[in-house]
């Protein structure tokens, strides 16, 4: 039977962003608001951003030719886009591959109402939305005009399924963001909820890490991705840039 899934697949979370930099600023003051004056979608990588995609990509550049990316996928986020352009200029990909392809469903969860809100001021402007949060809990809870988990997942199968359609026995680099991060393990090791936020209690999607699965024939009769590491930040500290895990601005408060 022809093989479904990419032999190799790496998603890694873009760099720390200028929005990650206002989040953490925001917390660490108990402000209510980021302070960011742009889209989300238009947020750079922070200086600090460049160095961990700049370390990233030195890592990919030292796989052998053979096993580097041949595909990349990246979220239409700006601060995705930069950190995949740095892995390419780092020489991470394979000679051949085409240039990154730019996947709304791979965009960040969108916060609606609570755009830019920190904890607190979620609970300070919109009490009935952390209320209704505690009681649905973050999987199944829907900001006005924003996204569930769930509905991350809903498009992220979309997604899921064109590596099948598409790219099966291709080595595939997915940068993105760390709820779809989170989200792909939901999919790709069919997760429970209480699985996956298990996984997410624990400790946040380092900027730059990697997450990877390697293709195994023998798992089920038609093979299955399988997980080799995750939130792996080996090459950015040895590269000497600190590692950060700050919520990105308009994920504050999830």
């Amino acid at each position: 039977m022809q093989q479904r899934w990419p032999s190799r697949l790496w998603i890694v979370r873009h760099g720390q962003s200028a929005g990650n930099v206002a989040a953490d600023a925001a917390h660490s003051a108990n402000a209510a608001r980021i302070d960011i004056a742009m889209r989300d979608v238009d947020v750079p990588l922070s200086i600090h951003g460049e160095r961990q995609a700049d370390a990233v990509g030195r890592w990919f550049a030292g796989l052998p030719a053979d096993s580097k990316p041949d595909i990349v996928l990246t979220s239409p986020y700006l601060r995705a886009r930069q950190t995949a352009e740095h892995i390419r200029a780092a020489g991470g990909l394979a000679p051949a591959a085409p240039i990154p392809t730019i996947d709304e469903r791979l965009r960040e969860r969108e916060l609606g109402i609570l755009d830019r809100l920190t904890r607190a001021g979620v609970e300070e402007l919109h009490p009935e939305q952390a209320a209704m949060r505690r009681s649905l809990g973050k999987f199944y809870h829907r900001p006005p005009s924003g996204e569930s988990w769930c509905d991350v997942i809903l498009r992220l199968r979309s997604a899921f399924n064109t590596l099948a359609l598409h790219h099966a026995e291709r080595r595939v680099l997915i940068v993105a963001h760390q709820v779809v991060v989170l989200c792909l393990r939901y999919l790709i090791e069919d997760m429970t909820e209480a699985e996956i936020l298990a996984i997410d209690a624990a400790g946040d999607v380092a900027n730059c890490s990697i997450t990877e699965y390697a293709f195994d024939p023998r798992t089920t009769p038609i093979g299955a991705l399988t997980l080799e590491r995750y939130n792996f930040v080996a090459p950015v500290a040895e590269a000497g840039a600190s590692v950060t895990s700050e919520p990105d601005a308009n994920v504050a408060a999830r």
